[in-house]
C-alpha cells in the first residue's frame, strides 16, 4: 500500500477507530462496533476520520456506512510522536468493577501494557475468574484507547503470581507503598529518555503480606510514597502513573531540588 505520509496538526482532533488491518488501502469495521459508529456517532460516507491499526495511524474517508459494517478508504499515513516512556503497571487484583475501572484510566493515561497480580490477599476466586475477564479489559482498553487518540493499544496480559511480576525487567521499577520514607519524585532519575522503560507494582486492599514484601525485596524494586494517605490499589496505581507520565514529558531534569 503507497501513500503519502504527512504531519499531523495539533489543531486537528478527528475521532480516532481501531481497525484490526489495513488491506489494498481499505479497512473495514464491522458488527457492534460498526453499529456503534453508524447509529450513535452517525458516521456517514464521505466523512474523514483516523484509524489505527495498532502499528500505524491513517486518515481514512468513509466510503460505505452501514448497520453491519463501516468500510474506509486509506488518504494517507500521519507521522505521530513517539510514546512520552514506557510503563508496565503491575496491579493486584481487586474487585473487577475497580478493576475496569483501572484498565480504562490507565489506557488514557497512556501505559504500555498492564498485568494483573495474584496477590496473597486479593478477594478469594477472583484469579480464577480473572481469565475470563482478560477479553473485558481489552475491549475497554480499546474503546479507551479510541476516546484518548492513542496510536498503540495497551497489552493487558494474563494473570501473573507475583514471583513472575517481579521477575520482569525494566529500567527503573517503583514500588508503591505507603510506608516508603522515599517520595517518588525523588527515586526519579534525573536522565530520563523516551527509551526508558518503567514498572509500577501496586498491592491489593489489604496490603502485602510479610512474604510478599521479601519477595519483593530481593527482587530490588525500589519502594516509593504517593504520601501519606490510604490509597486504594486503582488510585495509588492511577496517581503513580500521571505523575511519572508528567515527569518524563518534561524531560531529563535534576531531581535534587524536586
Amino acid at each position: 500500500m503507497a501513500v503519502q505520509i504527512s504531519l499531523l496538526r495539533t489543531s486537528m482532533a478527528r475521532r480516532r477507530f481501531f481497525v484490526d488491518e489495513i488491506h489494498a488501502g481499505r479497512a473495514r469495521i464491522a458488527g457492534l462496533d460498526a453499529n456503534h459508529l453508524t447509529r450513535v456517532l452517525r458516521v456517514e460516507r464521505g466523512q474523514k476520520f483516523e484509524i489505527s491499526d495498532n502499528r500505524n495511524v491513517y486518515l481514512a474517508e468513509v466510503e460505505t456506512a452501514r448497520k453491519d459494517f463501516v468500510d474506509f478508504a486509506v488518504l494517507e499515513r500521519l507521522e505521530l510522536p513517539g510514546p512520552v516512556v514506557r510503563i508496565t503497571l503491575l496491579a493486584s487484583l481487586v474487585r473487577f468493577e475497580r478493576f475496569e475501572l483501572l484498565v480504562e484510566k490507565a489506557t488514557e493515561l497512556g501505559v504500555e501494557s498492564i498485568v494483573p497480580v495474584q496477590a496473597e490477599r486479593s478477594e478469594k476466586g477472583l484469579e480464577r475468574a480473572a481469565a475470563k475477564r482478560v477479553a473485558r479489559w481489552n475491549r475497554i482498553a480499546r474503546e479507551a484507547s479510541e476516546q484518548s487518540r492513542r496510536v498503540l493499544l495497551p497489552g493487558i496480559g494474563l494473570p501473573a503470581p507475583l514471583s513472575q511480576a517481579v521477575s520482569r525487567e525494566c529500567d527503573f521499577r517503583y514500588l508503591l507503598d505507603e510506608t516508603a520514607p522515599l517520595p517518588i519524585l525523588k527515586a526519579l532519575p534525573a536522565i530520563r529518555s523516551a527509551a526508558d522503560t518503567v514498572g509500577i507494582l501496586v498491592g491489593p486492599e489489604g496490603g502485602w503480606t510479610d512474604r510478599e514484601r521479601k519477595l519483593i525485596t530481593e527482587a530490588q524494586w525500589q519502594p516509593v510514597s504517593l504520601g501519606p494517605s490510604i490509597l486504594k490499589t486503582e488510585t495509588a496505581a492511577l496517581a503513580a502513573l500521571a505523575v511519572l507520565m508528567a515527569a518524563w514529558q518534561a524531560g531529563s531534569t535534576a531531581t535534587a531540588d524536586v
